[in-house]
């Protein structure tokens, strides 16, 4: 049986992307596992090996589709020069993509607002591959921890929009697309819970009516498609049940609805998966964390579930 053949992205170089690629890139495990490709400057790989403490000579073995960045950045601040380089970079493996050079992406923590700064036109790093890959379908981030799953009906756009992009149809497909790529994955059809938008799930219309009008109706459509879902159930107690065992995946309203549940119940192995899209695409749950960058004590433990979930989807 052929290996994963796995792209892998180093991040925003500014973060500490560069430095978890290379941690990962020096455990056996991942020689193991896949043929991995790196995508970007070589000269960021490197930097992140000297911090992390790895040998440079560890990622001259594996093969490189350059994009190069005119100079690196300074560590620790949003720059509009990685925003691009990271652009570029994403470009490029979509074209890998394309091509069947690689059948899967990884990359570690981007920031969007240096993206943003760069000319990013869309909501995110996501849907600029779908742009990318010409992709038209459905496609939306996947959280994925040690025992849930989870995906949202909005993602990155303003609280105060939220309501009115609650729609029956993006709740459904919010659902299928949790429920197909689960059943791909696990081979066994998923207990999906549907959260409420309103506190206590709208108190029978008291607190909202969206319950009511848009997401029970969602839900009961789901059903009778054959998907096992049930719902909307209060946001604020739904977690504790699916801790409890009772769910294996949760479709929220938005973005910090699950992400903050989802964090604490397994920041250091929680994986975002872009769902939907041609190719299997993950990352680690975590962003840039500048805080920390260039200190080489950046966990590799999220890059590595990530890196496992890739190759587990190809």
């Amino acid at each position: 049986m052929s290996k994963a053949r796995i792209g892998l992205l180093a991040g925003d170089p500014t973060g500490i992307g560069p430095e978890v690629a290379a941690k990962l890139l020096a455990e056996p495990e991942t020689r193991d596992l896949a043929e991995i490709t790196l995508i970007g400057d070589p000269e960021v790989f490197k930097d992140g090996a000297t911090i992390a403490g790895v040998p440079r000579e560890t990622l001259e073995s594996f093969p490189l589709i350059e994009t190069r960045i005119e100079r690196l950045p300074d560590k620790c601040r949003v720059s509009e020069r990685a925003g691009r380089y990271c652009l570029a970079s994403l470009s490029r493996a979509a074209a890998a993509i394309v091509s069947g050079d690689i059948r899967a992406l990884l990359y570690a923590p981007l920031n969007k607002q240096a993206m943003k700064m760069a000319g990013l036109a869309e909501e995110d790093e996501m849907h600029f591959l779908a742009s990318q890959l010409s992709f038209q379908g459905i496609c939306s981030e996947i959280n994925v921890g040690p025992n849930l799953w989870t995906t949202r009906v909005t993602s990155h756009v303003p609280l105060r929009n939220v309501a009115d992009l609650i729609t029956e149809e993006g709740v459904c497909d919010a659902v299928r697309l949790l429920d197909g790529v689960m059943r791909r994955h696990r081979g066994s059809q998923p207990r999906i819970a549907v959260a409420g938008l309103n506190p206590h799930a709208g108190e029978g219309g008291l607190l909202g009516k969206e319950e009511i009008s848009v997401i029970g109706p969602a839900v009961r459509r789901m059903r009778s498609e054959g998907v096992n879902a049930s719902g909307p159930y209060p946001a604020d107690t739904l977690f504790i049940a699916a801790r409890r065992g009772d769910f294996d995946a949760v479709v929220t309203m938005y973005h910090d609805q699950g992400q903050i549940a989802m964090k604490l119940m397994g920041f250091e192995k929680g994986v975002t998966l872009h769902g939907g899209l041609p190719a299997p695409v993950t990352t680690p749950a975590h962003g840039t964390a500048f805080d920390i960058a260039g200190k080489g004590i950046a966990n590799v433990s999220p890059i590595r579930e990530a890196f496992r979930l890739a190759v587990g989807l190809c």
